[in-house]
């Protein structure tokens, strides 16, 4: 398993380096997958003392990405913050796992063995379907079209390559392409 520790905006001290990989051994209890983990830290001087350190844990397994984010008054309480989200949707990744390969996806039909106090749904429940027709466009008007929408990201067809393709707002407000593969 590789840990890549990183800072935008700030150097990562050989402390924290440490200290971050330490931590980060124990999520190999969850899942024996874990191919490598990016722990990606930044800090924000303009923000308020109490969220200027952020941490970001992106977790890859095989066909899984697990992510964390966490902002804190410093990076070491950042780091916690987002190791508990991780390791809490890698412990339900572990049991969605354990209950496909012991058989018992469906246990829970209708409800009647649930527990009330688990209000997170083992699976996830389409609400909305959509569909339109996907134009063929440049990236320029795509982003265009997107803003004229009012939405955070935007389907279309890649001229260029002719490959479905989709245009989101990134949460540092820069643009992102996410393009299907041939």
């Amino acid at each position: 398993m590789d840990i890549v520790v990183f800072g935008k905006h700030v150097e990562v001290s050989p402390t924290l380096r440490a200290h971050t990989r330490e931590k980060l051994e124990r999520l190999t209890k969850f899942a024996s997958d874990v191919r490598r983990i990016d722990v990606d830290y930044d800090e924000h001087p303009t923000r308020r003392a109490s969220d200027s350190h952020t941490c970001e844990i992106l977790v890859h397994l095989n066909k899984h990405l697990v992510k964390g984010r966490a902002s804190s008054s410093d990076f070491l309480a950042a780091l916690d913050i987002a190791l508990d989200k991780v390791e809490h949707q890698m412990r339900k990744l572990h049991e969605r796992r354990v209950h496909r390969r012991n058989g018992n996806k469906g246990a829970r039909t209708n409800g009647a063995n649930a527990d009330p106090a688990d209000t997170e749904s083992d699976e996830l429940e389409v609400v909305k379907i959509k569909q339109f027709t996907v134009k063929p466009m440049d990236t320029e008007e795509a982003g265009l079209q997107m803003a004229l929408l009012g939405h955070d990201f935007f389907l279309f067809t890649n001229v260029e390559t002719g490959r479905a393709a989709v245009l989101y707002r990134r949460r540092d407000g820069k643009l992102g392409l996410i393009e299907a593969a041939g």
